[in-house]
């Protein structure tokens, strides 16, 4: 009885703090905790404290625990299609490409384990290994090239020995071991967040400011052509109809008497082409300068080539 009383105490308390940091949060990374260990996993909840917590549970009360308080926020719906495999939250309320990156940062490296998904490909690098003749057979069998050299094996060339991805086969994982490399790391990996009701993919974080002003940019410029194509103004293709307005009014103004501002100089111009030649001096005059520019400038120190101005700034 008392035990069946200590677990019934612990499940309540559990989706009591669930259910509080469901009501506190609004942001939730979730996370896969595959290869994770406890160890490892106490190191990743002291470095996010102050800025995120993370709760580990049974995929089944932590379903149940999100069906309870739906009538309290409808959207935690969109959770329970990710809560599937080994998955935790990280709850936060800060900046979410702050704490995506603290989440990431807490790596282990890890040995090679025969059967095991290669998280990343593996490439072993030309090089004389410790190891004696007597294995020469066993890189015959991976088919690494090798020579003898002082007694010890080496390596001719560098060599894709796993594939991301794939399955560790039992030699490679071996030899691996046997020259102490540790190629993969573990570590929480993130897979989806939840952002006050929005369900995002975790690369949406990598989406720079600039990125996003030049497909704002890229559209405005779609529905401007469009506009103007279909002569039908919008705010994107007023500032190009108002352009081409005024270089017809020019161009009527060019070949009549009409007289307005604007049109004074074209018309000074055009009445005397020599300021064309004249105007375009400067301009024709500013690379030249450059190429004459003495050779020893070339030679100043790397600092002052930078205090300089590049062809595009």
């Amino acid at each position: 009885n008392m035990g069946k009383e200590d677990k019934a105490t612990w499940k309540s308390n559990y989706f009591m703090k669930l259910t509080s940091l469901l009501d506190e949060y609004p942001k939730i990374f979730i996370v896969n905790v595959d290869n994770v260990g406890s160890k490892q996993m106490q190191t990743i909840r002291a470095e996010m404290r102050g800025d995120a917590t993370l709760l580990l549970g049974k995929n089944t009360m932590m379903r149940k625990a999100i069906r309870g308080h739906l009538e309290t926020n409808p959207a935690l719906e969109k959770l329970l299609p990710v809560i599937k495999q080994n998955v935790g939250f990280v709850f936060t309320d800060k900046d979410l490409t702050e704490v995506r990156d603290k989440i990431l940062a807490n790596k282990v490296p890890a040995s090679a384990r025969a059967g095991a998904l290669a998280p990343v490909s593996c490439t072993v690098p030309a090089q004389v290994t410790p190891l004696g003749p007597e294995k020469t057979s066993f890189f015959q069998a991976l088919q690494i090239p090798t020579k003898i050299s002082r007694g010890n094996i080496e390596i001719l060339s560098d060599v894709e020995l796993i594939r991301a991805g794939e399955k560790v086969g039992a030699s490679e994982a071996t030899l691996l071991n046997m020259l102490g490399i540790s190629p993969f790391t573990y570590g929480l990996v993130i897979e989806k967040i939840y952002d006050d009701g929005s369900m995002l993919d975790p690369e949406i974080l990598d989406i720079t400011d600039d990125q996003l002003r030049g497909s704002f940019m890229q559209g405005v410029a779609r529905v401007a052509g469009l506009s103007l194509a279909i002569n039908y103004p919008t705010v994107a293709s007023a500032p190009h109809s108002i352009v081409n307005a005024f270089k017809n009014l020019l161009a009527v103004a060019a070949v009549t008497d009409i007289e307005f501002e604007e049109a004074t100089m074209l018309k000074e111009y055009l009445a005397d082409p020599s300021k064309f030649a004249a105007a375009a001096a400067p301009a024709a005059a500013a690379p030249a300068a450059a190429a004459a520019a003495p050779a020893k400038e070339e030679s100043e120190s790397e600092e002052d080539d930078d205090m300089g101005f590049g062809l595009f700034d």
